[in-house]
């Protein structure tokens, strides 16, 4: 688990010019095909494991991982046996 907590990463987030900050709780199992957000991310995994696939290569997460996307940047994702929970924050163009 991050050390970090909630609060301090909304507070950092924000900080650094993001305009939103949430937790995502996935279900076990969950694949969500190819898609794009309309906004950029930068995400730490707090619980669980997933696989990202971005650009042809596949990253496992598991609870301390970090990623990072552009707005628009085609992806994939996979969630493990457990599901997973990432803390994630958004900057809107």
């Amino acid at each position: 688990m991050n050390s970090q907590n909630f609060e301090d990463f909304q507070k950092q987030s924000l900080e650094a010019g993001f305009d939103q900050v949430l937790e995502r709780k996935w279900a076990a199992d969950t694949v969500v095909p190819t898609h794009t957000h309309p906004f950029s991310v930068q995400a730490v995994v707090t619980q669980g494991e997933m696989w990202l696939t971005c650009g042809g290569v596949t990253r496992h997460l598991t609870a301390g991982g970090t990623f990072e996307m552009k707005s628009e940047e085609p992806h994939s994702e996979r969630y493990g046996a457990e599901g997973a929970t990432f803390w994630v924050a958004r900057r809107h163009a």
